[in-house]
C-alpha cells in the first residue's frame, strides 16, 4: 500500500502550535488536580486526531504509523499525559491498520467508531499477568450466540472515564478446542465497574484506573480473534506489539524532545554571577546539554524507521520483537536520563512541584512500567542472539 512521503509532512495540519498551547496549558492543572484532559480530548477529536490511522477513503487522515509516531511525540512535548492516554485508543486504530495493509479482515468497525468520534481504550493489562498478550487470567465464556462474557479484572486502563469501547482479552476453558485466548471490545455497561483508584507519581491525567468485568459481553461480531495461548504468530499479537511499542518509544522521546527544549531555554536565560554570562557559555553545561542531544537524536530516526517498516509490510521475522522491545526500552532509558540531565541544567527551581520539569521528572518515571519492562526487552533481546534458555 503507498503511503505518505514523510518529507511532505507536516504535523502541524493535525496539531497546531495553538492547540499544542492550549494543551500545554492545561497540563498543570490536570497533573495538580489528577484530572482527566476532557478539553484536550474534545480538541483532538474535532481536529480528527482519533482518526489519524484511518484511511482516507473510510473518513480519516490515512497517515501511516510513521506519521503517528512523529505527532505522538508533538502531543507529549505539551502533555504526557494526554499523548499517553491517547497512544491507547490510537493502538486500536494502527493494529487495523496492521490488520487492513494485510488483508486481514475483522476490525472495521473500529475504523468506523474512530470516524464517529468513538473512544477506544486498551483493556489487557492484569496485575501479575507477565504472559501480557500470551495469556489472561480473565475468563471468557461463550454464548449461545457466538459471543463472549469476560468476567475480571483489567488494570492501568487508561481513558478510563471516556472510553465508550474496551479492547480486552480473556481465556476460554470450556469451549471444545479450549483453551483459547479470545481477543474482543465490549461496550460501556453496568456490567463493568471502573474503580476511582489513579493516585499515582506522575501521568496523573491518563486516569488509567482499574477497570472490574462482571459477566461484560462482547457481541459475536465484536469477537475479533481466537488463538492458542503463549507466543503465536497471530496478526493480532503483532499488531497490537508493533503499534503499541512504537508509540510508547514515541511519546516517551517526546518527554526527552521537551526536557531538552527546556534546559537549552534555561542555560541561554540564566546569568553566572560569577563570569557575567549566560549558562550556555558554560563549558561544563555545555557539554551536559550537547550529551542530552546526542542521546536524544538517535531514537527519532530509529522510530522513523521501523514504523515505516510496519507500513511498507517489511518482513523481519523473529527480529521483529527484539527490534520492537529494543526501540521501546532505549526511548525510556534516554527519556529518563535526559530528563534527569535537565533537572541539573536548570537548577533548584526545576525541584519544585510547579515546574514543568518536576512534572516531566515524574512522568518519564512511568515508562519502565509498561510493556515490554526491562527484564522482558533484556529476555527477548538475550535469546535473539544466544538462543532460548536450556531447560
Amino acid at each position: 500500500m503507498p503511503q505518505l512521503d514523510p518529507t511532505q509532512f507536516d504535523p502541524t495540519v493535525h496539531l497546531p502550535d495553538d492547540l499544542l498551547e492550549r494543551i500545554r496549558e492545561r497540563a498543570t492543572v490536570h497533573d495538580r488536580e489528577n484530572t482527566f484532559p476532557q478539553d484536550d480530548l474534545d480538541e483532538l477529536r474535532a481536529a480528527g486526531y482519533l482518526s489519524i490511522l484511518v484511511p482516507a477513503e473510510r473518513g480519516g487522515a490515512g497517515l501511516g504509523l510513521e506519521q503517528a509516531a512523529i505527532l505522538q511525540q508533538r502531543l507529549a512535548t505539551a502533555s504526557p499525559a494526554t499523548a499517553l492516554s491517547i497512544n491507547m485508543h490510537l493502538v486500536w486504530t494502527g493494529v487495523t491498520k496492521v490488520f487492513s495493509d494485510r488483508g486481514v479482515p475483522g476490525l472495521e468497525f473500529v475504523q468506523d467508531g474512530a470516524v464517529a468520534g468513538d473512544v477506544f481504550a486498551f483493556g489487557i493489562s492484569e496485575g501479575g499477568n507477565d504472559l501480557v498478550l500470551f495469556g489472561s487470567d480473565t475468563d471468557a465464556a461463550p454464548q449461545p450466540d457466538g459471543g463472549y462474557a469476560f468476567t475480571g479484572t483489567k488494570i492501568f486502563t487508561s481513558l478510563a472515564p471516556v472510553w465508550t469501547q474496551l479492547g480486552l482479552h480473556g481465556l476460554d476453558t470450556t469451549s471444545e478446542d479450549a483453551p483459547k485466548l479470545v481477543f474482543a471490545f465490549i461496550d460501556r455497561t453496568d456490567a463493568v465497574v471502573t474503580s476511582d483508584d489513579w493516585d499515582t507519581l506522575g501521568m496523573r491525567g491518563t486516569q488509567s484506573r482499574t477497570t472490574r468485568l462482571n459477566g461484560a459481553v462482547a457481541s459475536p461480531e465484536h469477537i475479533v480473534r481466537r488463538i492458542d495461548p503463549g507466543p503465536n504468530p497471530d496478526p493480532i499479537v503483532f499488531g497490537i506489539f508493533s503499534v503499541f511499542e512504537l508509540l510508547l518509544a514515541s511519546v516517551y522521546t517526546g518527554i526527552a524532545r521537551r526536557g531538552l527544549e527546556l534546559a537549552v531555554a534555561t542555560a541561554q536565560k540564566r546569568k553566572s554571577k560569577k563570569s557575567g554570562t549566560t549558562y550556555s557559555q558554560d563549558p561544563d553545561i555545555r557539554w551536559r546539554i550537547a550529551d542530552m542531544a546526542l542521546a536524544y537524536d538517535a531514537l527519532p530516526p530509529q522510530i522513523a524507521m521501523l514504523a515505516r517498516d510496519v507500513d511498507e509490510l517489511a518482513d523481519h521475522g523473529p527480529r521483529w520483537f527484539t527490534l520492537l522491545s529494543g526501540v521501546k526500552h532505549r526511548a525510556v532509558v534516554m527519556a529518563k536520563q535526559v530528563v534527569d540531565d535537565a533537572m541539573l541544567v536548570a537548577g533548584g527551581g526545576s525541584y519544585f512541584s510547579s515546574n514543568e520539569l518536576s512534572r516531566l521528572y515524574r512522568d518519564v518515571l512511568a515508562g519502565m512500567f509498561h510493556p515490554s519492562d526491562p527484564e522482558s526487552a533484556h529476555s527477548t533481546a538475550a535469546s535473539a542472539w544466544l538462543g532460548p534458555l536450556e531447560s
